[in-house]
């Protein structure tokens, strides 16, 4: 009797499943490694943070008081890691200190990387709002001014023991005399509820909780998101606009209904955990209890506002000049050259020219086989030089194309007409940016014609579109440990600092937008910009993060 002979039955069926499981697998080939790698939700202490998906920012107020130094972020990516210069990051677990801002290099299965840069701000101490506030799934909206919040929930939901979920910059937050803790407290909403948000002065605010439970023939999606991105809700239609290059066959919506069920085909969607396929526009089918529905199409574009390359008020076109974080006609130079580590922290592609490869010093350049370009362990991108030409690249035509572009767009932007028809209030005599004295500037043209100097964080506030140029003619000087802020939806992309004399970004500090200057640019120790550093006489850094946008 031979070996198989003897094997007992069992045995030989075991095998054979085996055998038809490595077949299958064999056969199906290796999936390719995934290209996502974003951040979805971020809350630092209980207080949720706003995701600006296209800027690559997250910003969060925590309550007056609260010690920003050791601070743990719970938070959802779809990456691979996350980490924060070299230490991985884990939810829930992981402390870091805030008191300036964190970037969180988010690495997708395929190795491309995504970097958050986390902005934390103190409340002041008369700070007592309700700023997000959700029951039972359901995105409560917020009337500031009338100090109500109005929740609708869908048709069946027992009201008597909902637990919120919300986010206060007051000290303390009470229900009569019980002391609320989002995602814990359970309270009844048969009637309108009383939240009275204490600050750290003792003032108190008090918004009135409303929960309406939606009509049996109610199927509405009142809110979506993707990736972190608000969604247009337009009758039955959804749009989303996502960065270019973000993978979409695989992304997990975030929403709120007022149906029973809603599906896409016949797959059931659990908000934050359905995964769809949006290469094309995907329906969603919202059931209400009554057995009726409604479908909602939800079409994702890729692109976003960039200003350097496009068009619009104020913009100044970069052309292809945008295509590098940092492009400079003579050297860029990363000292000293001991701080070199296997940890990029330049995002972004790097290059000089007419100056040689070897006049970017300090990166370990290593050459690619084409001879087109470098790779280096600081970078995560290109660095391209003008003596990089082997087997017939372009690199150096391209290079001269995008330096004759920087230039273009440094003297289109100089000869924009300011704001108000010449010099402005924010450009005083000391030639001080201060946020303390001077408020949130609105989108313009301003014209400084002296050296300007940022001693405190200073604050630019507007939307996605709003752009601001400030015309510098003399140096631009920026104080250690202090931060260029954007808000309320500002991006650095379409912030231009242009300026006639050299740059200076103090040490740890923190500078958002194109800086553009017709000498050098120099980074002291610590220092990050979220932005593009194009120079003329030389890029100086020391141990930064540059991240492109």
């Amino acid at each position: 009797m031979n070996r198989i002979e003897g094997m007992t039955k069992p045995l030989l069926w075991f095998l054979a499943i085996l055998l038809v499981a490595l077949v299958a697998g064999c056969g199906s080939g290796s999936a390719a490694p995934g290209s996502t790698k974003a951040i979805s939700a971020y809350s630092l202490g209980g207080t949720t943070g706003t995701i600006n998906e296209t800027a690559k920012t997250i910003a969060v107020t925590v309550p007056n008081g609260t010690s920003v130094t050791a601070l743990v972020a719970t938070f959802t990516s779809t990456g691979a890691s996350t980490k924060v210069g070299t230490t991985a990051q884990v939810s829930g677990t992981t402390a870091n200190d805030f008191t300036l801002p964190k970037s969180y290099v988010v690495t997708a299965a395929d190795a491309t990387t995504a970097t958050y840069i986390v902005t934390v701000t103190v409340a002041p101490i008369d700070a007592k709002a309700i700023t997000a506030y959700t029951l039972a799934g359901a995105n409560g909206t917020i009337n500031e001014t009338a100090k109500t919040i109005a929740v609708t929930v869908p048709n069946g939901t027992s009201v008597t023991a909902l637990v919120a979920t919300f986010s206060s910059t007051g000290a303390s937050t009470k229900v009569g005399t019980t002391a609320q803790v989002s995602g814990t407290t359970p309270n009844n909403f048969s009637s309108p509820v009383a939240y009275t948000v204490t600050a750290a002065n003792a003032s108190i605010a008090t918004y009135t909780v409303t929960v309406t439970v939606a009509s049996t023939s109610s199927k509405a999606i009142t809110a979506y998101s993707l990736n972190g991105v608000t969604g247009t809700i337009t009758g039955t239609a959804i749009s989303v606009t996502l960065p270019l290059g973000t993978n979409v066959t695989a992304q997990v919506a975030t929403f709120s209904s007022t149906g029973a069920n809603v599906k896409v085909g016949t797959t059931v969607q659990a908000s934050g955990t359905t995964p769809n396929n949006f290469t094309s526009p995907v329906a969603y089918t919202v059931t209400a209890a009554d057995a009726t529905t409604a479908t909602y199409t939800v079409t994702v574009t890729l692109g976003q506002v960039v200003c350097g390359g496009a068009s619009g008020t104020n913009c100044v076109n970069l052309l292809s000049a945008a295509n590098y974080a940092i492009l400079d006609e003579a050297t860029v130079t990363f000292t000293p050259i001991a701080t070199i580590t296997t940890t990029p922290t330049i995002t972004g592609d790097v290059a000089v020219s007419p100056a040689a490869a070897t006049f970017m010093t300090g990166f370990a350049l290593a050459l690619d086989p084409t001879g087109c370009f470098s790779t280096s362990t600081r970078v995560t991108g290109k660095l391209y030089a003008a003596n990089y030409n082997t087997g017939g690249c372009t690199t150096p035509a391209d290079l001269t194309t995008a330096v004759g572009d920087k230039n273009a767009a440094y003297s289109a932007a100089l000869g924009k007409a300011p704001s108000g028809g010449g010099l402005v209030t924010a450009c005083p005599g000391t030639g001080t940016f201060d946020g303390g004295v001077v408020p949130p500037l609105a989108p313009g043209v301003y014209t400084c014609g002296v050296n300007v100097s940022i001693p405190t964080n200073f604050t630019l506030n507007g939307n996605a579109t709003d752009v601001w140029v400030f015309q510098i003619t003399g140096s631009l000087s920026q104080t250690g440990a202090t931060n260029v802020l954007l808000t309320g939806g500002a991006l650095p992309q379409n912030v231009f600092w242009i300026v006639s004399n050299g740059v200076s970004v103090g040490a740890n500090a923190h500078m958002e937008g194109v800086v553009m200057s017709a000498t050098n640019i120099s980074l002291l120790a610590g220092a990050s910009v979220k932005g593009r550093l194009l120079g003329r006489t030389g890029v100086l850094m020391d141990s930064n993060t540059v991240v492109q946008p």
